[in-house]
C-alpha cells in the first residue's frame, strides 16, 4: 500500500483514496490542497478534515474495502465537539486504520476492530484529540505493524494549542514501540 501523507490528518492511498482533506485555510502553515482520487472519504465535518472540494474525484473504481467504525471526537461521547468515524481500510490483504479526531481511548469492540493493523493512523497534538499519552496507550493495546503519528504542530503548520510529535516519540521509546513509528 503507498501512503502518502498530504499533511495535517490527510492521506492519500495507492493514488485512488483521500482521507481528511483540510480546506483551504483550515491549517495554518500549510499551503493550499490539490490533489486526485477516485473516491474521498472524511473522518467528520470540521474544516480541517473535510475538504472534498480539493480533491478532484477522477474515473475509475476504488478497490479499498472500508469499514466505518463510530466514535466520538472527546472524552465526553461527542458533546462537547460532535461524532469522530475511524476508517478501517483494507486491500490486498493489508489493513490501515485512520482514527481520524480520535478523542478517547477506544473501547472493546472499537479496539478489536483496529486491531492487529498494518498501519495505524494516530492523533498525538492532543487539545482537540487524544494526547501523546493515550495514544501510546492505544498503539500498545492495538498493536499496529506500523504507527503512523498524525495531526500535531510543525515548525511549520499546525495549530498552537497542538503538542508536537516529541512527547509520543518520547513514550514511544519507553514503551518499546519506538522502531514501530514512521514520522512522515
Amino acid at each position: 500500500m503507498k501512503i502518502e501523507y498530504l499533511g495535517h490528518a490527510c492521506f492519500r492511498l495507492d493514488d485512488q483514496l483521500v482521507i481528511d482533506p483540510y480546506k483551504d485555510g483550515s491549517v495554518s502553515g500549510l499551503e493550499n490542497l490539490r490533489t486526485s482520487a477516485v473516491k474521498v472519504i472524511c473522518t467528520h465535518e470540521h474544516a480541517d478534515h473535510s475538504g472534498r472540494e480539493c480533491v478532484e474525484i477522477t474515473s475509475g473504481e476504488c478497490e479499498f474495502e472500508i469499514e466505518e467504525v463510530p466514535s466520538f471526537h472527546d472524552d465526553q461521547e461527542g458533546a462537547l465537539r460532535g461524532p469522530n468515524t475511524i476508517f478501517v481500510v483494507a486491500k490486498d490483504g493489508e489493513k490501515l486504520v485512520h482514527l481520524g479526531d480520535l478523542g478517547h481511548f477506544p473501547n472493546e469492540e472499537q479496539l478489536k476492530k483496529i486491531a492487529d493493523a498494518d498501519y495505524l493512523l494516530i492523533p498525538v497534538g492532543g487539545y482537540y484529540t487524544i494526547d501523546a499519552e493515550i495514544a501510546a496507550k492505544i498503539c500498545e493495546a492495538a498493536n499496529p505493524k506500523i504507527i503512523i503519528p498524525m495531526h500535531y504542530r510543525t515548525s511549520i503548520s499546525g495549530y498552537p494549542e497542538l503538542a508536537t510529535v516529541d512527547e509520543f516519540m518520547k513514550l514511544a521509546k519507553e514503551k518499546g514501540i519506538a522502531e514501530k513509528v514512521k514520522v512522515l
